[in-house]
C-alpha cells in the first residue's frame, strides 16, 4: 500500500471546532513557513465557517487571509471546506454566483475544494464540480455521513459511484458527528475503493472518542488520506492528533513519511496559542471531553447543547428526554436527512415546538416548511405525500434541483454592494453576508484611509470579541 497521506487541519477545522473559528492570520503567520516545510498532503485552511468569522469578529479580509497562506505556504497544497449551492452562506445562490465563487477561490490559491451538501444530494454539487474542473482545481466531494435505515454500504456505494461520474477528483467521508465505529469505518472504506477508483480520504472528529481508532481501520483498509490535527488543538471535538497518528503508522507499510521531531517543533508554538485560548476564555475545557452520548442518541453534540439551550429558554428543560425521542420522528417525517447544518438545527427546532406546545406539527418554522417543500433539494427518502400537504398547506413542492428557480444574480449583487467594492472579490463577501459585510467594507475603508474616530466605532460593532 502507498503512504497515509496526511491533511492538517489546524488552520481551519481544528479551531473552528474548538473556539468557534477565532484564530486570527497574525496568529498564523508565525508558523506557516515551518508548516510548509513538513509534506503534507494538503492543509485545510479556508471555507467553513472561516469566511463569517474573519469579517463578523476578527476585522480581516478572508481573500487576503488566503492570499497570505498561499505566500507562506508555495508547498503545500491548500484546502478549503464548500458547502455546494450554499457556498459559505446559509441560503442556494445562483449558478453564476458559485461558478464566480469557485473561480476565485482557485485563482487567490486554492488548490482542492472539498464540496458537500447536507442532504446529499448530488444534483446541489454539479454548478460547483463543473467550475472546479474548469479551473482545474482538485474537486473533492464530501458524503455527509449519518447512520438510519436507509443510510446502507449500498446508499453510500451507490453515491460514490454518482459522486465518480460527475467528475470529482476524489471522495470524502466527512463524518462530523463523530458516528463512524472502527470496524464501521474499514468495512466502509473497503467497500468504497472496491466501487470507484478515486481516491478516498476520512474526516473524522474525535468527540466520542473513537477518531484515532477509525483511522488505523479505516488505514488498514485502504483509505489514501486522512484528516488530523496538531495536537494541541486535537482531542474533544476537533480530530485526532497528527503527531500521534504520524506516530502510529511509522515504519508500517502506511508510514506517512512525516517527520515527527518537525513536527515537535510545530507542536510548541501551538502549545503557546492554547495557552493563550485557555487564558482568554476562547478554549473551554470542556471542549476537549469525550462526549460518548452521540452514539446513543445518533444526534451531533452541537446538536444537543443546541436543543438544551433552546428547551432553557421556553423554561422546559424538564422536557429533554421526551425532545430526543422526538428527533428522530420529526427526522423520518421529513425525509430522514442527514443531521449536518442545516438541516440538524432544522429537524431539532422543530422537535423542540412539537414538545412544548403539546401538539406535533401545531407551530412549523419556516425553515422545517422549506426542507419539506424541496427548497435545500431531494431528502434521502421521499417524504409521504399527506405529511408534506399537511405542512405546505397547499403550496406546490420543489421537485427540480433549487438552483433551477434562480435568476443569474452575479450583476445585481454587483450594483448592490458598488459603493464598497476594492476588489472583484467583495461581491462575493456581500453575497454570503449581506448584512454583515457592509460594516465590515466600513470598518476596512476607515481603517484604510485612517478615519480616526469612526473607525473605532466601527470595529466596536462588528467585532464584538
Amino acid at each position: 500500500m502507498a503512504k497515509l497521506g496526511i491533511t492538517e487541519t489546524v488552520l481551519r477545522d481544528a479551531h473552528q471546532s474548538l473556539i468557534a473559528t477565532r484564530m486570527s492570520i497574525d496568529e498564523m503567520k508565525p508558523i506557516m513557513q515551518e508548516m510548509d516545510k513538513i509534506g503534507f498532503y494538503s492543509a485545510e485552511v479556508w471555507g467553513g465557517a472561516t469566511f463569517d468569522s474573519c469579517i463578523r469578529f476578527l476585522n480581516e479580509d478572508p481573500w487576503d487571509r488566503l492570499r497570505t497562506i498561499r505566500k507562506a505556504m508555495p508547498n503545500t497544497r491548500l484546502q478549503m471546506l464548500f458547502r455546494g449551492q450554499n457556498m459559505l452562506g446559509y441560503r442556494h445562490y445562483a449558478d453564476d454566483c458559485v461558478e464566480y465563487f469557485v473561480q476565485k477561490s482557485i485563482a487567490n490559491g486554492i488548490d482542492i475544494i472539498r464540496i458537500f451538501d447536507a442532504l446529499n444530494d448530488i444534483r446541489n454539487l454539479e454548478t460547483a464540480v463543473r467550475a472546479a474542473n474548469r479551473e482545474q482545481g482538485h474537486a473533492q466531494i464530501a458524503i455527509s455521513y449519518t447512520l438510519g435505515d436507509v443510510f446502507t454500504h449500498e446508499y453510500y456505494v451507490n453515491y460514490a459511484k454518482q459522486i465518480e461520474s460527475l467528475g470529482a477528483d476524489s471522495i470524502c467521508i466527512k463524518d462530523m458527528a463523530a458516528l463512524l465505529t472502527p470496524y464501521e469505518a474499514s468495512a466502509l472504506v473497503y467497500e468504497l475503493k472496491n466501487a470507484v477508483n478515486i481516491p478516498i480520504q476520512l474526516h473524522t472528529h474525535y468527540t466520542t472518542g473513537l477518531a484515532s481508532m477509525c483511522i488505523i481501520k479505516a488505514a488498514e483498509a485502504g483509505v489514501d488520506v486522512v484528516d488530523t490535527a496538531m495536537s494541541p488543538l486535537a482531542l474533544g471535538t476537533s480530530h485526532a492528533p497528527t503527531e500521534s497518528i504520524v506516530a502510529a503508522f511509522r515504519g508500517t507499510e502506511r508510514d506517512t513519511g512525516l517527520d515527527l521531531q518537525k513536527l515537535s517543533e510545530i507542536r510548541e508554538y501551538f502549545m503557546g496559542l492554547r495557552q493563550k485560548y485557555i487564558d482568554n476564555g476562547l478554549l473551554d475545557p470542556k471542549m476537549l471531553a469525550t462526549d460518548a452520548k452521540t452514539l446513543i442518541y445518533q444526534v451531533p453534540g452541537g446538536m444537543l447543547s443546541n436543543l438544551l439551550s433552546q428547551l432553557k429558554q421556553a423554561g422546559k428543560e424538564d422536557k429533554f428526554n421526551e425532545v430526543l425521542e422526538e428527533v428522530p420522528r420529526v427526522r423520518a417525517d421529513a425525509g430522514n436527512p442527514p443531521l449536518v447544518t442545516p438541516s440538524s438545527q432544522i429537524v431539532g427546532t422543530q422537535a423542540v415546538f412539537n414538545i412544548i406546545t403539546g401538539e406535533r406539527y401545531k407551530t412549523v418554522t419556516k425553515e422545517f416548511k422549506g426542507l419539506v417543500k424541496g427548497e435545500y433539494g431531494r431528502t434521502p427518502v421521499p417524504i409521504d405525500d399527506d405529511f408534506r400537504r399537511m405542512i405546505l398547506k397547499g403550496e406546490e413542492p420543489i421537485t427540480c434541483r433549487p438552483a433551477d428557480l434562480l435568476e443569474p444574480e452575479l450583476e445585481k449583487l454587483r450594483v448592490e454592494c458598488a459603493e464598497w467594492m476594492e476588489q472583484e472579490e467583495d461581491v462575493l463577501t456581500y453575497a454570503m453576508f449581506p448584512k454583515v459585510a457592509p460594516k465590515f467594507f466600513e470598518a476596512r475603508r476607515n481603517k484604510k484611509y485612517g478615519v480616526d474616530g469612526a473607525h473605532s466605532d466601527s470595529e466596536k460593532k462588528v467585532h464584538p470579541v
